[in-house]
């Protein structure tokens, strides 16, 4: 037998109308009616308002439509009632939620709980809150939360959570193209400065290295050969970051599965061993106008790194390396809307990258790597925007994926 639960009027109301608008189909959203959930609290007068008895099975029935996820607490801040789209961003089963608090949930509760205060003590019908939050041992939810004050003390409040994901996967992109675009600037005028002055030391220390008398010539002349080797080490560095920017494109049709296969033979005659590459290749994706070298390299510096990440798989003979190829329509680069784009995914099995590091891999000489230059990724960034393209990263242990897109014909 069901146990009988209470909800408030209005929120039965809109499952209720939902269901009525989409004739029971479960493949609709309770969203398509185009209002949050808190938007329709407060459709009745406060007298008209009253606490309706429902079975829990047509709780869950109407609830379940929503594509939102629906909480709702009791005065004492436990759970009460989860829905299905609770269940699923959660990561957990109704039946582990309920009873739980927002902070058995979440590992930085504090906004989301004064906000919960505010509503217990009636302070605002409803409120809305872009919020990170953290759990334990799983990726921070990117949420708008809407907390609505309900009259009805046994649930006197409802938390409706929807991920941000794609509003953040726009801003995140804007902001890389910016901080790109400053790190060029910066990096042309900072080699500039750099490479004037770095002739002159190199010449005076040749100059100097003539002066030197014969019978110290062998002793002092190893520090002279350390200022010119000095010098022409900045000067190589300095020719690699101008390089990008240098280069005129070499435009022609690309076929992304040569690349791709470029870059294995590559890597494999690097790593002939205990590295296993594996393609999963979209055969359908057609041809596009671009310069075939510079996609070579980027992909080369990105497949490069993971290998190098790898040396202890590779060691151990588990070491694993994917090309994955895809086609994603209707996609949004640099402000832009695009009907179809490459999505070309280089995913490996190693370590992952440092957590402190995530945000500015793209930045020139940053590196997770003793000895590593901080140009590689910098590099291939640059040359994927020159295609209209961007290259994402997501990362943890023994899961390191980079994404580029770029725009389809």
């Amino acid at each position: 037998m069901w146990r009988s639960c209470m909800l408030p009027t209005d929120i039965a109301y809109k499952a209720c109308y939902a269901r009525k608008m989409h004739h029971f189909n479960h493949e609709d959203s309770v969203n398509d009616v185009e209002a949050p959930l808190s938007a329709w609290i407060g459709l009745f007068n406060k007298d008209a308002r009253m606490s309706i008895k429902i079975t829990e099975r047509n709780a869950l029935a109407s609830l379940d439509l929503l594509a939102s996820a629906v909480l709702v607490l009791d005065q004492h801040g436990r759970l009460v009632f989860a829905n299905a789209a609770a269940e699923n961003l959660l990561e957990s089963s109704c039946r582990l939620l309920l009873q739980q608090t927002l902070s058995d949930l979440f590992l930085n509760p504090e906004q989301l709980i004064a906000i919960y205060q505010q509503a217990l003590q009636h302070q605002f019908d409803d409120s809305r809150q872009d919020l990170i939050l953290e759990r334990m041992g799983r990726e921070p939810l990117w949420v708008d939360t809407i907390v609505t004050a309900l009259d009805n003390p046994d649930m006197p409040v409802l938390i409706e959570l929807r991920e941000n994901v794609q509003q953040l996967k726009l801003e995140r992109e804007e902001r890389l193209i910016d901080q790109s675009q400053v790190n060029k600037e910066l990096i042309r005028n900072l080699a500039h400065e750099i490479k004037n002055p770095l002739g002159g030391i190199r010449g005076a220390a040749q100059l100097l290295e003539l002066e030197l008398p014969e019978r110290h010539l062998k002793e002092l002349r190893e520090y002279t050969q350390v200022i010119i080797k000095e010098a022409d080490r900045l000067q190589t560095l300095v020719d690699r970051l101008l390089a990008p920017h240098r280069l005129a494109q070499i435009v022609g049709d690309v076929n992304i599965h040569e690349v791709c296969e470029r870059v294995r033979s590559l890597i494999v005659a690097e790593f002939p061993s205990g590295l296993s590459i594996k393609r999963d290749y979209d055969l359908s994706i057609p041809q596009f106008r671009g310069d075939k070298e510079q996609l070579i390299q980027a992909i080369l510096n990105i497949a490069h790194n993971a290998a190098q990440a790898l040396s202890e798989r590779i060691k151990a003979g588990d070491a694993e390396l994917i090309f994955q190829s895809r086609v994603v329509r209707q996609v949004t680069l640099a402000k832009v809307r695009y009907r179809l784009a490459l999505d070309l995914h280089i995913i490996d099995n190693g370590p992952g990258i440092p957590a402190e590091i995530q945000e500015r891999i793209f930045y020139p000489l940053v590196s997770g790597r003793d000895g590593g230059s901080g140009l590689g990724l910098t590099l291939a960034q640059t040359f994927v925007q020159q295609h209209m393209g961007v290259i994402e990263c997501e990362s943890r242990p023994g899961y390191t994926d980079f994404r580029i897109l770029i725009p389809l014909p």
